[in-house]
């Protein structure tokens, strides 16, 4: 079935810039790492839009417009039906200090300033040349496009506008329940703490009320459970250790009193001895010899 604007389609393509031959984007993972663009931080796979709603360059889209799913076709877009031509009224000189609280720039950089992106494109003595032009603004560009898919199911394309407003959570963990024109969102854990979370629930509000004209009421349910504490383990007995048959009846023998240990043996004192009178005498007999 050909495709019309404003059907919900899943689409995958491969962009070169002509001029230079250069891979610049894919939704195809094996692509990016072959091309040397493959970021850890980025989500590969089918991209979903709107056809019509200017989510692709203009010229794409209407190039996909009668396209049977399953269908590859290259198509050639120039800077006009692209992202337009280089404006030198976007060029700007700003103080470096101004990015004190950034990175420092080196040309060639992707920066947000000002709240805008931006290429730096030169550093100078205290300056910085800012491109606020589209990166691949002026360029030709070659897409290999296919359409993957067409969304029919209306729950598939609910979700599939909450992943493009909340990307960091996984669009299957979003419960939906819908009575008459009250649709009502349950938001899962790993989204409450989200920066930007009432900001993005206010963008999903907008698009499904612009795309679903039957949906009058869109609410976000947040619930906290009570988490369930772990159960304790059973205390397992200690398991006796084996004891030998001897050693068993040792212990089963009534214990008699304990002995009471002897108290070291005292070390004789060695008895001074008297000394002899002989000697003595001997000793005198000397003395008086030596006074004669």
């Amino acid at each position: 079935m050909a495709v019309k604007p404003g059907d919900f389609l899943l689409v995958n393509y491969t962009l070169k810039v002509k001029e230079s031959g250069e891979t610049v984007d894919t939704t195809f993972d094996s692509v990016a790492k072959d091309a040397h663009i493959h970021r850890e931080d980025s989500t590969f796979g089918p991209k979903f839009i709107i056809l019509g709603e200017g989510w692709l360059p203009k010229g794409l889209e209407e190039s996909l417009v009668g396209l049977d799913p399953g269908t590859n076709k290259t198509v050639e877009l120039s800077p006009e039906k692209g992202f337009g031509n280089r404006d030198p009224g976007k060029m700007r000189l700003v103080p470096l200090r101004r990015f004190r609280d950034k990175e420092y720039p080196t040309p060639g950089q992707q920066v947000e300033f000002d709240g805008r992106p931006a290429v730096v494109r030169a550093v100078g003595a205290g300056r910085v040349q800012v491109d606020y032009n589209h990166p691949l603004a002026g360029r030709t560009l070659v897409y290999d496009v296919s359409i993957d898919k067409v969304l029919e199911n209306e729950n598939e394309k609910i979700l599939s506008l909450i992943a493009l407003r909340i990307p960091e959570v996984p669009k299957e963990k979003f419960a939906l329940k819908k009575h008459q024109t009250d649709l009502t969102i349950e938001v899962p854990e790993e989204a409450f703490y989200l920066s930007g979370l009432q900001v993005a629930k206010k963008a999903v509000t907008s698009d499904l009320q612009k795309f679903f004209p039957d949906i009058d009421t869109v609410a976000f349910q947040e619930v906290f459970k009570r988490s369930e504490p772990k159960p304790e383990l059973p205390a397992t007995a200690a398991k006796p250790a084996d004891v030998s048959p001897e050693k068993e009846e040792k212990a089963e023998a009534p214990m008699s009193a304990p002995k009471k240990p002897r108290s070291p043996a005292k070390k004789k004192e060695a008895s001074t001895k008297k000394p002899s009178t002989s000697t003595s005498r001997k000793r005198a007999k000397m003395g008086s010899e030596n006074q004669r």
